[in-house]
């Protein structure tokens, strides 16, 4: 009985094994190529969000700082 449900869900390819091998082998690596790509890209992006993040911060800061400062000298004239 197992062996033919085994049988009955193998596929039937009409191409011959050897061709077959090389194509899902070439689409494997494609497949894994594009997602490497994809993986470095997500870095990138990641760390470029970090530093405009860390950058927005440093200039809400200095805007901060600099306000006072113009009070200060608006105060003493």
């Amino acid at each position: 009985m197992p062996d033919d449900i085994i049988k009955n869900t193998q596929k039937i390819y009409k191409s011959p094994v050897r061709k077959l091998a090389a194509f899902f082998e070439k689409s494997r690596d494609s497949w894994k190529s594009k997602y490497h790509e994809a993986k470095y890209q997500l870095k990138l992006l990641k760390n470029r969000i970090r530093y405009l993040e860390r950058r927005k911060t440093e200039l809400n800061d200095e805007v901060k700082r600099l306000r006072k400062e113009l009070d200060r000298t608006q105060k003493k004239n």
